[in-house]
């Protein structure tokens, strides 16, 4: 925490504002003209309100209020904020290169799991950077060691510290802010704020041991216990990945504005090589079929899972943040434009809003379109997909860019993987934000007849 976000961090930040020990940016052209973090400062505000608070707490204004920034903040805007401000902002290339370089390092220490080759990587990796500090910073001007501190020496060290103790998200957290937080509350007198501390202190230990000692830490929570789904939630166990919440739509969506998910179920119910289900037999089942419109679907991943939330469902306050953008995968056609090829069929990655959610019970066999159960359920999503712009990346980040929504799919809930955030970099012009990591990410259980031949 102090190595990275408390110093490294903020003394690259007090270096591009020329407010680094008096210091000026020498034979360098790496500091930023005061307009331009000042506009850094407002789109990390208005950031807030598009990144999901999984992702992190919303940021204060990085240009005015810095000294309210705490070691969370900092790491949350280096990680994912950073990247996209301060893309074309620096008047000489290499600093914005030198800064994303280290990003990429960050992210490689902070991985679930890591590789030796990897801490192998981050040995060279940190190495160079390094000595790339000392060439753009420092500059080799003996005047100019200040800004060299030790902060910047330690970063060597960190291949050895994660051979010796492991991936660093077992040690890297925020123990002393924790606990700070914890207590902070406990300050009941301001003239003697250190007696109402250690009373505190003292009554929690004890607390802590009783639970220990007789294995009552559930009966002497403090916490209510979550008892049950939420009420008025929905559970199938077809779905077991997911949960439908609140709000839901009264009234049962009218059929003629399913075009969309006619033609998702089509495609769905076509048997390869066998006969195929047409428009008109779809629209004609889904007519009988309980049809119902939810808001939110939570993944059931975790303890506590990502909840996104349809756009066209129900009202949303002003004040939410956007849990809307999604990232799902789905299979597609490469022969999709050639009638005559047989289908092969693709894995890919795509991004968009979250629309709306469908849960579809056909309370009876329907054997044309091959559903032989005497009941079945299915949860349909409608997403509109954003138009990315794969010319346009920040290499070796999860960062992508677009400026226009293309077209709509309706596909199944649990193609969905993640939500995403997404910041505004200009006008019409947006970035997506993912932190999903290698974790998130669906694996083709397709066999090879299903593929086709490559």
């Amino acid at each position: 925490m102090h190595l990275i976000w408390e110093n490294l961090i903020k003394n690259l930040i007090k270096l591009w504002t020329a407010d680094f020990k008096g210091m000026d940016s020498g034979t360098g052209s790496y500091e930023l003209q005061k307009s331009v973090w000042e506009a850094i400062g407002e789109a990390t505000v208005s950031a807030g309100s598009t990144m999901p608070s999984i992702y992190g707490p919303r940021l204060p204004d990085i240009s005015k209020d810095g000294a309210y920034l705490s070691a969370e903040m900092i790491s949350f805007w280096t990680l994912y904020l950073g990247p996209i401000l301060l893309h074309s902002k620096f008047a000489d290339q290499r600093y914005y290169d030198h800064f994303i370089h280290l990003v990429r390092l960050l992210n490689i220490c902070l991985q679930f799991e890591i590789s030796n080759d990897e801490v192998d990587q981050l040995e060279n990796g940190f190495a160079t950077w390094v000595n790339n500090y000392e060439e753009l910073y420092y500059q080799y001007n003996p005047q100019r060691l200040p800004t060299c501190p030790l902060t910047v020496h330690a970063l060597l060290h960190i291949a050895s510290s994660i051979r010796a103790c492991g991936p660093v998200w077992c040690y890297w957290a925020f123990p002393m802010e924790r606990y700070c937080g914890m207590i902070q509350p406990a300050i009941r007198s301001r003239r003697f704020p250190y007696a109402s501390l250690g009373r505190h202190v003292l009554e929690d230990a004890r607390l802590t041991q009783i639970k220990v000692l007789y294995d009552v830490a559930d009966d002497l929570s403090l916490k209510p216990p979550r008892l049950g789904p939420v009420r008025g939630s929905y559970e199938h166990h077809q779905y077991p990945t997911c949960h439908l919440l609140p709000p839901r739509s009264p009234d049962q969506p009218a059929i003629n504005t399913l075009n969309l998910l006619i033609g998702a179920l089509v495609t769905r119910f076509t048997v390869h090589g066998g006969n195929r289900v047409t428009p008109r037999v779809v629209k004609q089942y889904l007519e009988a079929a309980d049809i119902q419109e939810w808001g939110k679907v939570q993944r059931i991943d975790s303890d506590v899972g990502e909840t996104m939330r349809a756009s066209a469902v129900g009202k949303i306050p002003d004040d939410n943040r956007d849990t809307s953008y999604v990232r799902y995968e789905m299979y597609v056609d490469v022969h999709a434009t050639r009638r005559n090829l047989d289908p092969v069929y693709k894995l890919e990655t795509f991004y968009g809003q979250l629309q709306h959610i469908y849960l579809i019970h056909f309370n009876s066999a329907c054997s044309q379109l091959n559903l032989l159960e005497p009941s079945t359920t299915i949860v349909m999503a409608q997403i509109k997909s954003c138009r990315v712009d794969n010319n346009n990346e920040i290499e070796g980040l999860d960062v992508h860019f677009y400026s226009s929504m293309r077209n709509t799919d309706v596909v199944d809930i649990t193609s969905i993987q993640c939500l995403v955030g997404h910041v505004p970099v200009g006008h019409n012009h947006w970035a997506i934000v993912d932190k999903s990591g290698s974790l998130a990410r669906a694996l083709s259980q397709l066999d090879d007849d299903e593929l086709g031949d490559n």
